[in-house]
């Protein structure tokens, strides 16, 4: 024992990771990993719950999201790393749980209710897909966590796994303690078009984008909509690029550029290709380090491996006092 709370999170296994991830959740797990006891893992059944059709790629997806954890600064000798899938347990600590757990507690969930919404496109009228809090659930109290890094809008994901976790211990005596949210703060970082940076709707920049496709990219984003000649003053509150100058550019560049733009002293162009060059500095150390790790496959297999290893043995040892407490022989 290191004497550390203990804290889980995971993300799903849908492609290379973006600005977006990066800012959400995977530089407060960095942050994180010297003061908690950290495992975090790749969420690859939770990528069937709506990729359920096309499961093709995420097995490189995973090898990828390994990549970019690495390169981005997780440590494997700080952190439990592992993919879900290679942990069973998880699958059965799943069946169990959605024994107890209501239906209309799924029902309600806001998630499940924006997410149909969102991918209407998308057949989600399956129990898989209803049912992935329960889960969540199973993912979070396998290894007894004390707290789950989220974003407010995530508390209600954390609150339905301590409804659960709280009723199978009302049920079957205390083996599960409640998970507390851990609330994260997370820079405004939006898409190249203002939409949320995502992956389906083709307005993110990945982590491992080349100079030249940042600087595409960027020369596409959308800026103040009313500013349509350079000579016209702008308003850095509504552009895009102006909330990732306050990100990627110093302090004293930023306050220039403020000035300047609302008073037509910098157009858009050469403002976008200040913020391109000061944005790829930021991540050159991470392509520096993805490039090592993409070169040494073998390295992130052994990480993975490892990773599972020491996740499997906290979720066999868990999987034993749960059986024990239900009366299911081991």
């Amino acid at each position: 024992m290191t004497g550390k709370k203990r804290i889980l999170s995971g993300m799903r296994p849908t492609g290379p990771l973006h600005l977006g991830n990066l800012h959400g959740a995977l530089a407060n797990w960095i942050d994180m990993q010297e003061q908690y006891d950290c495992f975090f893992f790749i969420a690859d059944w939770h990528a069937l719950t709506s990729n359920y059709e096309d499961t093709g790629s995420i097995a490189d997806y995973v090898k990828i999201m390994m990549i970019d954890w690495l390169s981005a600064g997780l440590s494997p000798d700080k952190n439990t790393l592992f993919v879900q899938s290679h942990i069973k347990e998880h699958a059965e600590l799943f069946l169990i749980l959605s024994m107890i757990t209501p239906v209309p507690w799924l029902e309600r969930n806001p998630t499940y209710k924006d997410q149909i919404g969102q991918m209407s496109g998308k057949d989600l009228s399956t129990f898989g897909f209803l049912g992935y809090p329960v889960l969540q659930a199973a993912d979070i109290i396998m290894y007894k966590a004390d707290g789950v890094p989220i974003g407010v809008d995530q508390v209600p994901h954390v609150e339905i796994t301590r409804e659960i976790a709280r009723r199978f211990n009302n049920f079957y005596g205390k083996i599960f303690p409640e998970p507390e949210s851990i609330l994260t703060k997370t820079p405004k970082i939006l898409g190249l078009d203002r939409r949320k940076m995502s992956k389906s709707y083709n307005n993110a920049i990945y982590l491992s984008d080349k100079p030249d496709d940042i600087k595409s990219k960027v020369a596409r984003m959308i800026t103040d909509p009313k500013r349509a000649r350079k000579n016209d003053s702008g308003n850095p509150d509504i552009c895009n690029v102006f909330e990732f100058h306050r990100q990627y550019t110093d302090q004293a560049t930023v306050e220039k550029i403020n000035i300047e733009c609302r008073n037509a002293q910098i157009g858009c162009g050469e403002c976008k290709k200040i913020m391109a060059e000061n944005l790829i500095i930021f991540l050159e150390p991470i392509c520096e380090k993805r490039k090592y790790f993409m070169d040494r496959p073998k390295l992130v297999d052994e990480f993975i491996v490892e990773g599972n290893q020491k996740a499997g043995k906290v979720a066999k040892q868990t999987m034993e006092e749960v059986r024990s407490a239900i009366k299911l022989s081991n």
